[in-house]
């Protein structure tokens, strides 16, 4: 579809959406099928299921070496291994961790019976604020669950620095972090443990899955016992476990999507240059960086929105977008801390200025290899086109309100 004239194109007014098929963050991206496909009709003439077959090894070997790291255990998913990690690090009582992060990390703690406390993020980096996390550190404080958002690592010294100092666990939630480094060093290194996710939302996934990647031996045996019912070198149980392994299709689709994970780093990366190149210059709009000098997967595309400056709040915007058939996403609002589970019995929240601000500006752009380099061009041409009309667009809806209370 050509680009848009007047705001009446728009497809909020009436207009023809820009895009005939949705355009979605987190649109699963697929390897090589027909390998893939070949090493399922392997499994299924082995008849080897699950129970740590061949593939899950071939799995685990691959992250391992990836990451740098002694040891990569596959889980069935990425919350089931944040909760394996509480239970392998005898966590209690109380977990500081940050609010803006996707609720499953607060939820396995939770699911646990520890306690979330929530911290507010440092200005300018989405990431645990080191200085508030010691605020928040009382005699019930077992660990802090860092979280490395939009594949950027947090503030690890530090972090692990406070740690020592109050003789706390320090563990990651490393959800969007495969393939990114800190210091030169792969993430999955830091810390007791860190925790993938291969969800097929992210950059590599393996349908549902996670890997959660440890240097401490000891550590590696308790948290492969724990996802095997407890199961160690004999025919009976050792502790009390639970069914966290990962089936072999799902490992066949993850060790394929792994093969492929250079071309979909550089897709990634494609993308994030011609977004920033297209939105260059934008009142109000910044968007996340991705640090020279270090390894990125660039799987996130991420705008802070200033309504202020840009002429549009990001709601706005968002609204805008998806009558374009262009789903972006408010990641993650309204933040954990809000939500009905943690909310207090009075409905009050702890105070978190930076937190509220984020969950109020950010907004995820589509990309991915689902996306393609002529769909990014035509999504920024449509954001650029809305934010230089948002005082028309504004008044066009005020217009239409009224006429329709009369």
């Amino acid at each position: 579809m050509r680009a848009k004239g007047s705001i009446d194109q728009l497809a909020v007014f009436g207009g023809q959406p820009t895009f005939a098929e949705r355009l979605h963050v987190g649109r699963p991206n697929i390897g090589e099928r027909e390998r893939f496909l070949a090493r399922v009709q392997d499994i299924f003439d082995r008849r080897w299921l699950s129970n740590h077959g061949p593939y899950l090894e071939q799995l685990e070997a691959r992250v391992a070496a990836l990451v740098g790291c002694r040891h990569a255990i596959g889980v069935a998913n990425a919350t089931l291994g944040l909760q394996l990690a509480c239970r392998a690090l005898e966590l209690t009582g109380e977990v500081i961790v940050p609010a803006h992060t996707f609720v499953a990390t607060a939820h396995a703690l939770a699911w646990e019976g520890l306690q979330p406390v929530f911290c507010d993020v440092r200005k300018g980096t989405h990431h645990l604020d080191p200085s508030r996390v010691r605020e928040l550190i009382t005699p019930r404080t077992s660990a802090i669950l860092g979280v490395h958002l939009w594949g950027l690592p947090c503030a690890i010294d530090e972090l692990a620095g406070i740690a020592r100092q109050h003789n706390l666990q320090l563990f990651f939630d490393a959800a969007h972090a495969l393939a990114c480094s800190y210091g030169g060093q792969m993430i999955g290194n830091f810390g007791a443990l860190e925790v993938f996710s291969l969800h097929a939302t992210k950059f590599v996934n393996s349908f549902e899955g996670g890997v959660i990647c440890t240097n401490d031996d000891d550590l590696a045996r308790r948290l492969r016992m724990l996802a095997n019912f407890g199961y160690g070198e004999t025919e009976f149980p050792e502790c009390v476990g639970t069914n966290g392994k990962l089936n072999e299709i799902s490992a066949a689709m993850g060790l394929t999507n792994l093969e492929s994970l250079g071309e979909f780093v550089e897709v990634n990366r494609h993308h994030q240059r011609a977004y920033r190149a297209g939105l260059a210059g934008l009142p109000g709009i910044r968007l996340v960086e991705y640090p020279e000098g270090e390894d990125h997967n660039y799987q996130y595309v991420v705008l802070e929105i200033d309504s202020a400056r840009a002429g549009l709040t990001r709601d706005e915007l968002l609204k805008l977008l998806v009558a374009e058939n262009v789903l972006a996403r408010r990641y993650f609002f309204p933040g954990a801390h809000r939500l009905k589970p943690y909310r207090a019995a009075d409905g009050s929240v702890p105070h978190l200025p930076e937190t509220e601000r984020l969950c109020e500006s950010v907004l995820l752009l589509p990309t991915g290899t689902a996306v393609s380099g002529e769909d990014v061009a035509r999504v920024t041409e449509l954001i650029r086109f809305a934010l230089g009309r948002g005082g028309e667009i504004r008044a066009h809806r005020a217009a239409a309100r009224t006429a329709s209370t009369v």
